[in-house]
């Protein structure tokens, strides 16, 4: 299981998050030691360049470029995953298991694709698989879902996950620039990719939606269950409106248990000003619980980056080291109960917020009001503006209105009825909204 010396470690990538994670090994190193009653000894890692300096100590890791053998070596006892992406990776880490080593990763997109398969290979050789540094870097939440909230109900599960597309929010909000404006600083910066699809059209968040959903409502999901939308298409004029009508936007990643089925979905949503959410700015990451009995928590931090991340994956390796230090004691189930349903993008309920260039005429929000009421959809704000440049001020109007909450169905059916009214223009924008009925 481990060596008279200690327990052995084997890392599979030193980037961002693996040297993170050593260096908060190494940094604390007498303290771990005490409080895992046994040294943690890095022994070896696999890297893709050995030749390149790395900001932490190497000496006595034996590098390599073959994941699976340094997965697999006899002298390692826990495998800390760092590698990112499903295909190394999930070789790698199916090789470790097999071969009844524990496993610490921080790959939201390995647990959120292949679950299933990593739970049932975890469960089947009595091995810990450990992924806190998975969801929210730094903000311990799988803990809490898996232990400290076990004996709730957990109704919803609503968070900010992902630092990039927050920060550039964060910023549109400030400084009234567009999308495209602010994704260039956020790179100039570092803090978006040079691709940024994962971020900016939400994949990154879903796959840990994905996760915080099979902890907290305890069902197998997959990611593909997730309906996801990015923050594109939001503009100037959407963040002036928001601000006037009392939001700010936010990319939610919202998880409801609805009874007969669950609500999976990441996509923009207008967040009242005096909701804790919209107050989160910047790269920082918050999680919103709501359950029975507890209530509502919130957990908040930073979201990603390599001190917070890799402290998440240190404390991974702590607690699996003591587990191993006990005698092999699994410390993390894994086991998922029963399959739920998740509704269709149609069966969504919430509020919405829609913007729409209008004939500038008496009686056109009347007209409006009969459709919505017909399909049952109540308006809970109205605001009108004379619209964006180039408009004809004294014949087109700017209309925006926020609705109480329905379902999607609901509001698609209206607005195609409203779209077919000579007097609508243009549909500019829809957004949905979140606790507008709170």
């Amino acid at each position: 299981m481990s060596s008279a010396d200690g327990i052995r470690l084997g890392f599979l990538g030193l980037g961002t998050v693996g040297a993170g994670a050593l260096a908060a090994l190494q940094e604390e190193h007498e303290a771990i030691t005490r409080r895992v009653g046994a040294e943690l000894i890095a022994v070896r890692a696999a890297v893709r360049r050995p030749d390149r300096p790395r900001p932490v100590s190497l000496d006595g890791i034996t590098l390599s470029t073959d994941p699976v053998a340094v997965a697999t070596a006899d002298d390692v006892d826990i495998v800390v995953e760092c590698i990112g992406g499903v295909t190394v990776a999930r070789e790698a880490v199916l090789a470790a298991m097999a071969a009844g080593k524990s496993v610490v990763t921080a790959n939201k997109e390995l647990i959120a694709k292949h679950s299933r398969e990593l739970f049932d290979l975890a469960d089947r050789h009595g091995v810990d698989l450990a992924f806190e540094g998975s969801v929210g870097g730094g903000i311990p939440i799988v803990q809490p879902l898996r232990h400290g909230l076990t004996a709730n109900r957990v109704k919803q599960v609503v968070g900010i996950i992902n630092g990039t597309t927050n920060y550039i929010l964060s910023a549109m909000t400030r400084s009234g620039e567009s999308f495209e404006q602010l994704l260039s600083e956020a790179q100039a910066k570092g803090y978006a990719e040079a691709d940024p699809t994962d971020d900016v059209d939400g994949h990154d968040a879903a796959y840990k939606l994905t996760i915080l959903a099979m902890l907290a409502f305890d069902t197998p999901l997959s990611e593909d269950q997730v309906y996801r939308e990015g923050i594109r298409r939001i503009t100037p004029a959407d963040m002036a409106l928001a601000r006037s009508l009392g939001y700010r936007f936010k990319l939610l990643a919202i998880a409801r248990d609805r009874g007969a089925k669950l609500e999976l979905r990441v996509h923009p949503c207008l967040v009242p000003e005096s909701h804790p959410l919209a107050a989160v700015n910047d790269v920082y990451n918050a999680i919103f619980v709501s359950a029975s009995p507890v209530g509502e928590v919130m957990f908040y931090g930073r979201g990603a980056g390599a001190d917070p991340t890799g402290s998440a994956v240190a404390g991974d390796v702590i607690q699996v080291a003591r587990n191993l230090r006990g005698g092999g004691v699994r410390g993390f189930p894994l086991a998922c109960g029963t399959p739920r349903a998740v509704a269709t993008v149609d069966e969504i309920e919430s509020s919405y917020y829609v913007r729409m260039k209008v004939v500038d005429q008496a009686g056109v929000l009347a007209v409006l009001a009969g459709i919505l009421g017909k399909n049952l959809v109540s308006i809970a704000q109205v605001l009108q503006t004379r619209g964006e440049p180039g408009d004809a001020a004294e014949q087109v109007a700017e209309l925006v209105w926020v609705t109480h909450e329905t379902t999607e169905a609901r509001l698609r059916r209206s607005l195609a009825e409203i779209n077919g009214l000579d007097a609508c223009l243009e549909v500019r924008n829809v957004f949905r909204c979140f606790g507008v009925d709170a």
